[in-house]
């Protein structure tokens, strides 16, 4: 979380390159703002395309996404909202939603 609080307020268009320079200077274009622990944001003529993370931080990313569905997997059995049937009621159940 702190990575991403710290590349938000320091996003101050120094982290962004673009498509040309990805292709010119290759993944050395991003590796100077990966040591600093920023995303590195790629454009494509002019428009804010694709953002690039180290693993660690799609790592970390990743498991936050998964510890919330965790939790709202946690809440839903607590609040009873789930289904005990076999699988063909499940699959029938979810093909006619």
């Amino acid at each position: 979380m702190y990575n991403t609080i710290v590349s938000t307020n320091h996003n101050t268009m120094d982290n962004i390159i673009t498509a040309n320079d990805l292709k010119v200077k290759g993944i050395s274009a991003i590796e100077i703002y990966a040591k600093k622990g920023l995303e590195t944001i790629v454009t494509v003529r002019g428009e804010e395309k694709y953002i690039v993370l180290t693993k660690n931080e799609f790592n970390r990313l990743r498991e936050c996404e998964l510890t919330a569905a965790l939790a709202e997997s946690e809440q839903d059995l607590k609040n009873g909202k789930y289904h005990e049937d076999s699988v063909e009621d499940h699959l029938k159940r979810i093909t006619n939603a």
